[in-house]
């Protein structure tokens, strides 16, 4: 499903992926496509691989990493459940610039949950708003990430990652050792929403991805980079949680229940700037 619309005079194309719970499967500025495609590691999990081709997949609603074991000898699968869920076509109302899906998810742990899922263009930015109502019987602790994966090959020597929550408010984006790195900070700001911007892009006349994301249910900031054999690509990832196991995030109270019929909303938009030389909201 495609969505258009412009921002300072260049044309922006979003291509949802019904298949997988409306995700973007590519985001298009003026012919440029910025997702990776297929420089991107494999998993082993065919739900995942072709997801992360896309500009933005989402992890969860009920595990965000990699594999583990539930409490009932069953296994929450790589990134959690909802990767590779449809929406009916019978759950979805589009137009050219908004999009708006339901889809329900078969938990890892036998529960049920409800994505309800509003894509929007306006401003000169792209708006997602998600509802994550449990559906099921038994509670369940949320977990949400959102991988926003842009094509390493668009980075260069003057690209650079700002935002209030890194140190010094920016930083390359070479982070960490060796040919893959994680990096993660807390991200909570007074005013509800953080901001982290990634370029410029020469390839898109020097213009700067502006990304924002609501801190009241994704409160750290994560970020991913490969550049291994063939791999290349950078995701800049708003994540519920730390990177931790989910034993100790247990013991620390980090996960905390969603009960049946209660819901919780996530939140973020991005779109593109002028270079800027700090960020500070």
């Amino acid at each position: 499903m495609r969505m258009d619309g412009s921002h300072d005079g260049k044309i922006v194309t979003l291509l949802l992926d019904p298949a997988s719970a409306m995700d973007v499967a590519a985001l298009v500025i003026d012919g440029i496509d910025l997702s990776p495609g297929d420089a991107i590691p494999s998993d082993g999990d065919p739900r995942i691989d072709q997801a992360l081709k896309g500009f933005l997949f989402t992890c969860g609603p009920d595990h965000i990493r990699h594999p583990e074991p539930t409490a009932n000898g069953g296994r929450y699968p790589l990134h959690g459940s909802l990767s590779g869920t449809p929406v009916p076509a019978e759950r979805l109302t589009a137009t050219e610039t908004m999009c708006r899906a339901i889809a329900d998810i078969r938990l890892a742990d036998g529960g049920r949950a409800r994505l309800t899922r509003r894509w929007s263009m306006m401003d000169g930015a792209v708006h997602l708003e998600d509802r994550i109502d449990n559906i099921g019987g038994t509670p369940f602790p949320p977990m949400w990430m959102y991988h926003l994966n842009i094509a390493g090959r668009f980075f260069d020597d003057d690209t650079r990652i700002r935002g209030a929550m890194i140190p010094d408010g920016s930083q390359g984006w070479r982070f960490g050792e060796g040919a893959s790195a994680h990096c993660l900070f807390p991200a909570m700001r007074p005013d509800g929403w953080a901001r982290v911007t990634v370029g410029p892009f020469a390839a898109l006349g020097h213009r700067t991805l502006d990304i924002r994301f609501k801190t009241d249910s994704l409160p750290f900031l994560q970020m991913w980079r490969c550049q291994r054999g063939d791999a290349d690509v950078v995701s800049i990832e708003p994540a519920s949680h730390r990177i931790a196991p989910r034993s100790a995030l247990c013991e620390s109270g980090a996960l905390s229940l969603l009960m049946p019929g209660e819901g919780i909303t996530y939140a973020l938009r991005f779109g593109f700037c002028e270079d800027v030389s700090s960020v500070t909201a």
